[in-house]
């Protein structure tokens, strides 16, 4: 199996512009992104796709591989087909372009059952969250699952439900990173926009409403998005970087 790593930037970011070339303690955030996901023992190429040519230049002074993508493109999913189809590879791999320390270990617990299972199309990361202010953020997506590991549905509420909230148990957040075999990536990106994604603006959910699995990989590591410019002062202020 040929794995690709693909990581979609844009420059033009609508909470925060430019964000893919903001500075983490002397590197962009892209380059951080980018260095991460080449430690993976599973991913045979990286390439970030951007419709920028200053991330272009950023990327390749680093010495990263960058492919230019168009500027119509509405989702990270669609950047991330235009360059799939331009390379030769089974499995391609999403990764989001605003989480600087995404671990390795995650990206491969991700790709390890797709390759081992040739019926699974796509999986997915959720790891463990502590009932608080975090389970109720819209931002924080929720993800449940059944015994086989395979989702039921994600949500931007606390799902699943508890009467007791001192009981509160079962809660996972999920991690935007997604592993597609190449050939459902396709079907995928030509599939109609379900009511479900469009009510709660997730993608992922028009996959469930066309009767795919998706498996949902658990893991102890989380990773940190960057989506305001607090969330970029606080990893510039942590001294452990």
């Amino acid at each position: 199996m040929n794995v690709v790593g693909i990581i979609p930037a844009r420059y033009d970011s609508v909470r925060l512009p430019g964000k893919p070339l903001m500075l983490i303690k002397g590197k962009t955030m892209i380059q951080r992104v980018y260095e991460q996901s080449r430690k993976s023992k599973l991913l045979d190429r990286v390439i970030v796709a951007t419709d920028d040519r200053r991330i272009l230049a950023a990327v390749e002074n680093f010495g990263g591989e960058c492919m230019m993508t168009s500027r119509n493109h509405s989702s990270g999913t669609d950047r991330i087909c235009e360059v799939a189809r331009k390379i030769s590879c089974d499995i391609v791999v999403n990764i989001q372009g605003d989480e600087p320390f995404i671990h390795p270990g995650n990206i491969d617990k991700a790709v390890a059952p797709v390759i081992e299972d040739k019926r699974l199309n796509v999986s997915t990361l959720a790891v463990k969250m502590n009932p608080g202010k975090d389970s109720a953020d819209p931002n924080k997506v929720k993800v449940v699952f059944d015994l086989e590991g395979n989702a039921l549905y994600f949500s931007r509420s606390i799902i699943p439900f508890s009467f007791n909230e001192n009981r509160m148990t079962g809660l996972y957040k999920h991690i935007g990173l997604y592993v597609y075999r190449k050939k459902f990536l396709f079907a995928f990106s030509r599939m109609s926009k379900s009511k479900l994604e469009l009510s709660e603006k997730l993608e992922q959910l028009r996959i469930l409403d066309n009767g795919e699995r998706i498996r949902v990989i658990v893991t102890k590591r989380d990773s940190v998005s960057v989506d305001t410019i607090e969330d970029l002062n606080l990893l510039n202020s942590d001294i452990r970087i």
